[in-house]
């Protein structure tokens, strides 16, 4: 038996505040004394204390647990004094936990031990019988070194997500058209709440800035804006990209991924077009936002969560709800608020705003100077806008790319030939040929996006691909 000193309160101990630190503290020894006395001591000033009396378990319990640092013996074969079991077990913990710091322990230590063990990666280092103190102190040290590997992951994660989503951040939130006054109200008075909000509107009516105007206006500003396009997530991939996976989970898990939720702690993720979910994704969307919590692929860990959720849709949803094919809890669990957004052609008032701004923005990044007629606005303003700001948008780029003589006049923008179209009616009641007409036009306003027109039909891709080939349509709608 080893003897372990514990004098009286340590300096560490009585400086201590009496809440205790998070986290998880694994103790791996075959010395029942050992163990029992580090965990009566360590359990005053951790919150969990997880121990193991053999490293053979160990990689299953890392899988399950979050362990913040291992104390863990160096020998464990009868006789056996070199360390070497240590240094090994200590080396898989790094492979399977990188941010777990592992604290070696042993009866037969000495100095050249020590500096190997530092040297193959452990944050520190005890020789038995230890105090009190010193046991103390070092666990402590290991857990805080544990915590700031685990926020330079986390850091370096909502970096990447960020970056990703740095070419929207520029984009304004304009709106002061009467019929907008409600939807500016209700952004005023969510955003000081964590409440879910369920926006609804067409495609290209600016339900991703409102969500951003949202977070922008909350406590969570500073935090993590995370855009999930759930119609462009693979089925199969649902679980992986929204709750993260481990290394080796599936064949294509070459490494340790972080998913949408957890990039999103402490700050928002928006679910854009919630509507195309499949019914046994909804499932597991509602298990996660009922828990708070999430399990990655190919781990038992549950990672608790902090993150505010808003969501869009195009989709009629209660249409779909009342048809069984959105679920009626979900449904209730996204949408706290609502909030409609009216399309372009009901907020006229803001197409002269937004047609400044997107004009000085192309002007400028394609180092163009450029007048405008004074016959076009009157025009823009008759125009239904079908695509709404998007198309407003594009519309207004590709004009001032076309430009050659440095004014722009209604036909830069092809506006008649889109509002024949529009108007056309479909004079035959062949349901063949209205299908064909829906589906062309589709294609069209969808700017030859097929997956954008497919959700628009309410169909899924590849039964588009069959019906544009069943009625001779190119990917142009021709």
């Amino acid at each position: 038996m080893v003897l372990v000193r514990v004098k009286g309160k340590c300096n560490l101990c009585a400086n201590l505040s009496m809440k205790k630190y998070p986290g998880i503290i694994l103790i791996v020894d075959d010395d029942d004394h050992v163990v029992i006395t580090s965990r009566m001591i360590l359990k005053q000033y951790f919150e969990n204390i997880e121990s193991l009396n053999s490293p053979k378990t160990l990689e299953t319990r890392l899988r399950q647990l979050d362990v913040d640092v291992v104390l863990l013996d160096m020998n464990f074969k009868a006789g056996v004094t070199s360390g070497n079991e240590g240094i090994f077990w200590m080396n898989q913990i790094r492979h399977l936990s990188p941010h777990t710091q592992v604290v070696l322990q042993t009866a037969y230590g000495d100095i050249e031990l020590a500096v190997k063990s530092i040297k193959e990666g452990a944050v520190d280092f005890l020789a038995k019988p230890w105090d009190k103190e010193k046991l103390v102190t070092t666990v402590v040290n290991a857990w805080q070194q544990a915590q700031a590997r685990k926020e330079n992951r986390d850091l370096k994660s909502k970096q990447r997500a960020l970056q990703d989503h740095l070419n929207h951040d520029n984009r304004p939130f304009i709106a002061s058209a009467p019929s907008m006054i409600s939807v500016l109200n209700d952004v005023e008075q969510v955003a000081a709440t964590d409440a879910s909000v369920l926006i609804l509107g067409e495609n290209g009516t600016g339900k991703e800035l409102v969500a951003r105007a949202i977070h922008q206006k909350s406590k969570r500003a500073h935090e993590p804006f995370i855009i999930v396009d759930l119609g462009a997530i693979p089925h199969n991939l649902f679980e992986s990209e929204m709750f993260g996976h481990e290394k080796g989970s599936f064949t294509d898990a070459k490494e340790t991924r972080i998913g949408k939720f957890e990039l999103a702690n402490k700050g928002t993720l928006f679910l854009d077009e919630i509507g195309n979910l499949a019914p046994d994704l909804q499932i597991k969307l509602l298990s996660v936002l009922q828990s708070k919590s999430i399990t990655k692929v190919g781990s038992n860990k549950i990672v608790d969560l902090d993150v505010r959720v808003i969501c869009a849709t195009n989709a009629p949803i209660y249409d779909l709800v009342k048809s069984g094919s959105f679920r009626q809890d979900l449904f209730y669990r996204i949408k706290t608020i609502e909030i409609s957004l009216p399309p372009l052609r009901g907020r006229l008032e803001d197409i002269p705003t937004l047609f400044n701004h997107y004009l000085d923005h192309y002007s400028k990044r394609y180092n163009k100077s450029i007048e405008v007629d004074s016959f076009l606005l009157p025009e823009l303003l008759k125009y239904r806008w079908p695509g709404n700001i998007r198309e407003l948008q594009h519309a207004i780029e590709r004009a001032v790319i076309l430009c050659r003589d440095g004014a722009l006049n209604v036909s830069d923008f092809q506006l008649m030939n889109s509002m024949d179209e529009e108007s056309n009616e479909i004079n035959s009641l062949n349901l063949s040929d209205v299908e064909r007409e829906v589906i062309r036009k589709a294609i069209i306003k969808s700017g030859n996006n097929l997956t954008k027109a497919a959700d628009e039909l309410g169909i899924g891709r590849t039964t588009l691909y069959r019906k544009m080939d069943e009625y001779g349509l190119s990917e142009h709608g021709k």
